[in-house]
């Protein structure tokens, strides 16, 4: 039985436009619009660290109304230099953001955001609140020390076989310390250091995101360019927490109550699990609170992208009054 009627992605769409942006003297962005150019402003965040983004995310939102806003957050997707670490933090994420919107001259879009994308958003709305036209958060990471100890020892509490996997090239004394094991890894120039560990690093985190198994993302997590990306940019950030103080983007959320929100959040989402989004959900009540009983963590599972459709359609009728 399905319980959820509106699963159905929107047709697959290309950009109208496209284009790589040059950050600074080592990170140029690349960006793209797809959808109606005319159409309600949409940010689209992607996950990770250095996930990147897929053409299917354009599909999460109705072309014909919205203006579909897409990028690779620096060291990730088709923004270069893949994996490059250095002036990498969320201050200058958040700046970047900035840069594309004044690029594409946007004065407010509403910002999805998923896993990290859901951090991202938050830390850019709290910082740039008049740009914001609303929010849709799914998947809810704070990147608190707690959430990073769960993803690096926790999982191992519902996924065994893969933890095992993960640290099966650690030594039992590097076991203690996985964060600073990988980060060594990772660093290595050498890709015969660094792509095993990114391999396993983000095959470890693919195989945990769904709430029965899914050989198809394991298999995208487990291509080189997302593999890269994303195992060496969360390495990175979390071993800096960051680079904002801890519990920042709670104790500022206050800023953003004004603002329109949805929060979709799987019951049995493992890698970002759900008391984050329940303690978002108490520091910002103004916010709606969607729990999907049946799903884990990633975008695609039935129930996570039928409420998140869902969510696009209401945010388009309300903006479409306004």
């Amino acid at each position: 039985m399905n319980n959820h009627p509106l699963t159905r992605l929107f047709p697959e769409i290309e950009p109208f436009s496209s284009g790589l942006l040059p950050l600074d003297e080592i990170h140029t962005m690349y960006w793209e619009q797809s959808g109606n150019a005319s159409g309600i402003p949409v940010l689209f965040l992607h996950g990770g660290p250095g996930a990147g983004s897929s053409p299917a995310h354009r599909r999460l939102f109705d072309p014909s109304c919205y203006r579909i806003i897409i990028f690779d957050q620096r060291g990730a997707g088709r923004s270069s230099p893949l994996g490059e670490v250095r002036n990498n933090t969320t201050l200058h994420l958040i700046h970047d953001i900035e840069m594309l919107r004044q690029h594409l001259g946007i004065e407010q879009w509403l910002v999805f955001g998923g896993s990290w994308g859901s951090t991202l958003a938050l830390a850019y709305g709290e910082a740039h609140p008049a740009r914001c036209l609303g929010f849709i958060l799914r998947g809810i990471f704070l990147c608190r020390k707690k959430e990073i100890d769960w993803f690096l020892y926790g999982l191992r509490n519902f996924f065994p076989e893969a933890w095992t996997d993960f640290v099966s090239s650690l030594s039992p004394a590097e076991r203690n310390d996985i964060l600073t094991a990988y980060y060594q890894r990772l660093m290595n120039p050498d890709p015969a250091i660094h792509m095993p560990a990114a391999r396993a690093w983000s095959t470890y985190e693919g195989s945990c995101s769904t709430l029965l198994p899914s050989p198809n993302t394991v298999s995208y997590f487990a291509g080189d360019t997302v593999a890269l990306g994303l195992a060496r940019m969360e390495v990175h950030y979390f071993s800096h927490n960051i680079f904002l103080p801890e519990n920042s983007l709670l104790d500022h959320v206050q800023k953003l109550r004004d603002i329109p929100a949805t929060i979709v959040q799987g019951r049995y989402d493992a890698v970002c699990p759900i008391l984050s989004a329940d303690d978002l959900h108490h520091a910002w009540p103004q916010a709606e609170y969607i729990i999907v009983d049946d799903a884990g963590h990633s975008v695609w599972e039935p129930g996570i992208q039928s409420r998140l459709i869902q969510t696009t359609e209401k945010f388009k009728n309300i903006m479409a009054k306004n």
